[in-house]
């Protein structure tokens, strides 16, 4: 392979006398390369003996050449570098580096990038006056000369990762960071299935399109909600989610787990702010625990303080509080719900100061149906009213516009894939970053072919390919979907029942399973087998396996290998944070501009893709098991002059043709 070399050929280097007579050689000033074409090697320490064997170098001479008096770097480390016993891995190792290329006449990070590791942060990347906690978030995203940059320049950097890569720059992440700080729902874990130990799990925020969002750097312990409290929402959520209703009781719609999930963290909020305390930061309304109950969701001032105290917080409405609103109108709705069918809650009713009067409890208990409908009533016209003012509070394309403007969406996304593999690690020497690698890669690839919602992905189960794979009933009954091998289409296979998708109902089903081959392209078959041969026993060490495709990088103090909604949200994240976005300080990153994420935007940029290409939101739902009116309100970013252009492009062919 040719590599010119500018430089001037100079003298042949001087000869001094040694302690015994015997003449020690002195390395040239401009070394002169002996030849200009060769095979580019693999490896580190292959490429540095051959371009040492260009020059005419040994590793001792090269170390007189480029090692400064009174530096300490030996010359035995860079001997071991090019024997391939060492390597290098702190900051000044990094910096030797790079007076080699310099000396070489290489391109900068041209030895960095065939380490087995190259996305590895120094060893001693050490920032002061920082917690080691932020430190390890920070050490990934800053130059290896970092701590030989200026003062000013350092800040900078910092505040630009902070800003941009850890926390995202975005209005809404600023907010919810600000509201993250105060926590004040109340928990259910006996509900939940969430049983904290030690730290609480983190409180969500829902989303604006329906998709609860982690939230971090929680300070203050949220609380355990009364038992009496705990055991009506037990009779709700059984109410709700029974094969069968109760003999006398009706009811309208069923809830499924997520529904459940969903419902229990609302409401969690909503007793949260009532118990919280008038005169703290989080100014509720401090209703003792014990007084809380369902019974206070029928009256109208309840609902009201409510969504003015959400308003006042945030500064303005949103669908979020006509949500609720409609869901206290739901349990109080004529001969279907639940509040309407359990009169006697009236009797825990008790006066709150500010809120609800002697009279007003005593009426609730005298005419139980009056007090339902006028809270219904009020509930329905309140939704109303406030969704004609409601405001998007984050907008979802936000933090991929830079995808969704790009010709090719999928072809822009698809450039993380090729960042993860580019900064892949050698799985023999680092097996376990090699197999978080390897994770992250197929996280992105299978998003980008499936189109999935996060629990459709994050729950898929894995079949080897030695083994019977799931019937039909077996992953209904589950719930979930399975990723296996087909001898019939020679390729690896998801299939999904219909049962486990969030919107089962949806005509895109119509009762049958989803299923497709996954295409054999850029190695993806090669790299699935690796995963699930190789790289996901690594993941789970000692662990029990979960059975599931994705798994999390266990320890041995680890409960379970298998994400959850708020984990498996992260590890995207993370992906994007690393690989996707383009870090000017490290060069490393594969798009300008983007901003961290979870998986749920992979769906806004393949209906975007297709919508750009086709025109057809149609065919877009079908990549993301949706309806064309919901990729028309939710996903798919179709801008005027995206529908023009391909417009255009077919009465262009006329002009091409004349």
């Amino acid at each position: 392979m040719p590599r010119p070399n500018s430089q001037k050929p100079t003298a042949a280097p001087k000869q001094v006398q040694g302690k015994r007579g015997a003449k020690r050689r002195q390395p040239a000033e401009r070394p002169v390369a002996q030849f200009h074409e060769w095979e580019e090697p693999d490896s580190f320490d292959e490429a540095l003996r051959l371009h040492m064997k260009r020059f005419d170098e040994t590793s001792l001479l090269l170390h007189r050449a480029i090692i400064r008096p009174g530096e300490t770097f030996h010359a035995d480390t860079l001997k071991g570098w090019s024997l391939g016993k060492r390597l290098p891995r702190n900051v000044a190792s990094l910096d030797v580096l790079a007076r080699i290329e310099a000396r070489y006449g290489l391109p900068p990070g041209y030895f960095k990038a065939k380490l087995p590791h190259p996305g590895r942060a120094p060893a001693d990347q050490a920032v002061r006056g920082i917690a080691p906690a932020e430190q390890r978030r920070l050490s990934w995203h800053l130059p290896d000369d970092f701590a030989r940059r200026s003062r000013k320049e350092r800040s900078e950097i910092l505040e630009w990762v902070r800003t941009v890569i850890i926390s995202g720059s975005t209005e809404y992440r600023r907010y919810q960071a600000d509201a993250a700080k105060l926590r004040y729902g109340l928990r259910f874990p006996s509900l939940t299935g969430r049983k904290p130990q030690g730290r609480p799990a983190p409180i969500q925020n829902q989303g604006e399109d329906g998709d609860a969002l982690p939230t971090t750097s929680l300070t203050r312990t949220a609380k355990e909600a009364p038992p009496r409290l705990t055991a009506e929402l037990a009779e709700l959520i059984r109410f709700k989610s029974s094969t069968l209703t109760d003999i006398g009781f009706h009811r309208n719609g069923v809830w499924n787990e997520e529904t459940i999930q969903q419902k229990v963290e609302h409401l969690g909020l909503l007793f949260g702010a009532m118990h919280a305390g008038p005169d703290d930061a989080v100014s509720g309304l401090g209703i003792p625990a014990g007084q809380l109950t369902l019974a206070l969701l029928v009256f109208p001032r309840t609902w009201d303080w409510y969504i003015q105290w959400r308003e006042a917080r945030r500064g303005f409405f949103t669908r979020w509080e006509v949500d609720m609103l409609r869901l206290g109108a739901a349990l109080t709705r004529k001969r279907t719900g639940w509040l309407r069918q359990m009169p006697e809650l009236a009797t825990r009713l008790l006066p709150v100061e500010g809120l609800l009067s002697e009279a007003d409890v005593e009426a609730a208990r005298q005419d139980w149906d009056m007090a339902c409908d006028r809270l219904h009533a009020h509930a329905v016209a309140r939704a109303k009213e406030i969704e004609r003012v409601a405001r998007v509070h984050r907008d979802p394309f936000e933090p991929i516009l830079p995808v969704l403007e790009a010709d090719s969406p999928v072809g822009e996304y698809r450039k993380i894939a090729d960042e993860v593999l580019r900064l892949a690690p050698d799985p023999d020497r680092y097996p376990r970053a090699a197999a978080e690698t390897a994770r992250a890669f197929l996280l992105i690839r299978l998003g980008l072919h499936l189109g999935l919602r996060q629990k459709n992905l994050r729950q898929l189960m894995v079949c080897p390919r030695d083994r019977l794979p799931r019937s039909e009933r077996q992953l209904e009954a589950l719930k979930r979907g399975e990723i296996r091998w087909s001898e019939r289409d020679h390729g690896w296979e998801v299939v999904i029942p219909a049962n486990a998708f969030k919107n089962a109902g949806s005509s895109f089903f119509d009762g049958r399973p989803f299923r497709l081959v996954l295409p054999d392209l850029s190695g993806l078959h090669r790299h699935i087998d690796e995963f699930i041969r190789r790289h996901r026993p690594v993941l789970l060490g000692t662990i029990a396996d979960p059975g599931t495709f994705f798994v999390k990088t266990t320890k041995v103090t680890s409960r379970t290998a298998e994400y959850d909604q708020n984990t498996f949200y992260e590890a995207w994240r993370l992906v994007i944070q690393r690989y996707g976005i383009y870090n000017p300080y490290t060069q490393r990153g594969a798009i300008k501009g983007l901003l961290p994420h979870g998986p749920h935007n992979i769906r806004d940029v393949l209906a975007t893709h297709i919508l750009k290409q086709t025109g057809s939101y149609e065919r877009a739902s079908y990549a993301i098991q949706d309806t064309p009116d919901m990729v028309a309100k939710h996903y798919g970013r179709f801008l005027p002059q995206d529908k023009s252009a391909l417009a255009a492009q077919i009465l262009n062919q006329v002009w091409l043709a004349a």
